[in-house]
C-alpha cells in the first residue's frame, strides 16, 4: 500500500465557494502554477467533471494526463489516474469542513507513483511541496473573491 501525503489549511470562507473553486477546472491555470491547462472531457448528471485533461509542469514532472474525478456530497471530491505518460499512479482528495463564522478547513491527500525510479523521501517531499502550493494558491483564490 503506498503511502499518502496531507495537509490541512482553514479557508475564510464558507465550503459550498471553496468546492466551487475546486469544481472550476478551466480557471485552474490561473491559480494553481503547475496546471498549465485543463479541459473537462466528461460531467456528471449534475454537470461536475468526471474527467479533466491537466497538461501539468511540476519542474522535474512535466505530464499531460486524464484524471477520474468522484465527487461525495458538496464537501468531498477524489481523483484517480486515467491516463499519464509519466505516472503509473495517482489518488487524491479535498475534504472540506465547516471551521466555524463562515471559514472552512480544506484537507489535500496526495498519493504519486511515478514511473520512473524515486526514493520514497523525496516522492514525499515532492508531493508535500504539490499539496502546500495547492493549498495556498486555493486559499489566495478563494479569498481574493475573484
Amino acid at each position: 500500500m503506498a503511502e499518502h501525503t496531507s495537509s490541512s489549511i482553514t479557508i475564510e470562507a464558507a465550503p459550498a465557494d471553496v468546492m466551487g473553486v475546486i469544481a472550476d477546472f478551466a480557471r485552474y491555470p490561473d491559480w494553481t502554477g503547475e496546471v498549465k491547462e485543463a479541459e473537462v472531457l466528461k460531467t456528471d448528471g449534475q454537470g461536475r467533471a468526471e474527467q479533466v485533461r491537466l497538461v501539468m509542469d511540476a519542474g522535474a514532472i512535466k505530464d499531460d494526463q486524464v484524471l477520474g474525478y468522484t465527487w461525495t456530497g458538496e464537501n468531498e471530491v477524489s481523483w484517480t489516474l486515467v491516463k499519464s505518460q509519466m505516472l503509473r499512479s495517482l489518488d487524491g482528495s479535498y475534504i472540506l469542513k465547516p471551521a466555524g463564522a463562515g471559514a472552512t478547513e480544506v484537507t489535500y491527500l496526495l498519493t504519486v507513483d511515478v514511473k520512473i525510479p524515486m526514493l520514497g523521501m523525496i516522492k514525499r517531499k515532492a508531493e508535500k511541496v504539490i499539496i502546500d502550493r495547492a493549498l495556498a494558491g486555493l486559499k489566495k483564490r478563494v479569498e481574493s473573491g475573484k
